[in-house]
């Protein structure tokens, strides 16, 4: 698969979202619905979609506060798999990165770029933690009781560097949009109210989030920086990438990841893999991980 067609491929699945439509595919919702013993809407439902009237933020939320953990839960665990695979895969011999013959942990001496393999090191780094804050909101014992274990990515988006940067750039946009919509709805529910939960928690969730998706919106520039696009920081504003909600509706992140469940996509990856293998690949130094004022916590 060339880069055009896989940019046509993660356009339909992320920015339309009809990708999967009609193909019966079994969602997240039931997955979800199994991890927490609640009741949540299908993967591709088209009600209980959140609502902008006249422009303004939405005052009813759709999305219970266990949905959106587990569909960022999910959302984490694609981007491992997905970093994970970049960092094993052909693309890593590319001279933007380890160059030929290269592995994250021994670059080409000659021909490589050591801190484009280090700032994907570090993004697979910081998913793998992102994922392990949602197994414990969501009291998840380990990660083989995710909701997903394996996720499918188009033919060739590991073998070369455009390909690979495609989809990194759509998916850190599906997710920045995500975190973005995530903030506003913990927000709303702190004010409105949810059971469970109180105001001051849903608060810190929202922070949580914008944490989140801060660092996602470093790893969307820094594959660019690895691409050579300039500016590499060329928005002012991040964007919620047409999301409107994370669980519930045809406009929601669950729908967006739906590709990504799809057999028919291409070839399956294993999250365990990326997870037990971490070690080869991960980065040497320490990454920061302290969660935003963590006394709170």
């Amino acid at each position: 698969m060339d880069l055009a067609e896989i940019t046509t491929l993660t356009t339909r699945a992320l920015t339309r979202r009809k990708f999967l439509k009609g193909t019966g595919v079994a969602g997240l919702g039931m997955a979800s619905a199994t991890l927490i013993g609640g009741s949540v809407s299908p993967l591709l439902g088209q009600t209980k979609n959140a609502v902008f009237p006249n422009g303004k933020a939405p005052t009813t939320i759709h999305d219970t506060v266990p949905e959106i953990f587990t569909a960022a839960l999910v959302a984490e665990d694609l981007a491992t798999t997905f970093y994970y695979n970049g960092l094993v895969g052909p693309v890593i011999m590319d001279p933007n990165l380890a160059g030929p013959g290269g592995t994250p942990h021994d670059p080409n001496p000659t021909d490589s770029n050591p801190g484009n393999v280090a700032y994907l090191q570090a993004a697979f780094t910081e998913e793998i933690d992102h994922a392990d804050l949602f197994r414990t909101l969501l009291s998840i014992g380990s990660s083989g009781q995710d909701p997903y274990q394996t996720f499918y990515f188009p033919s060739g988006t590991f073998n070369t560097l455009g390909p690979f940067l495609a989809l990194l750039d759509a998916l850190e946009n599906a997710f920045i949009g995500a975190y973005l919509v995530a903030v506003q709805e913990f927000a709303v529910l702190a004010v409105n109210g949810t059971n469970g939960y109180t105001a001051d928690q849903l608060e810190y969730f929202a922070k949580v989030a914008a944490s989140i998706c801060a660092v996602e919106s470093e790893h969307r520039v820094l594959g660019r920086v690895i691409g050579n696009m300039n500016p590499a920081n060329q928005k002012a504003y991040e964007q919620t990438d047409g999301l409107t909600s994370l669980a519930n509706g045809s406009s929601s992140a669950e729908d967006a990841l739906a590709p990504f469940l799809n057999p028919a996509t291409g070839p399956g990856y294993s999250l365990q893999q990326a997870l037990t293998n971490q070690g080869s690949v991960i980065y040497n130094s320490p990454i920061q991980d302290q969660l935003p004022d963590a006394t709170l916590y």
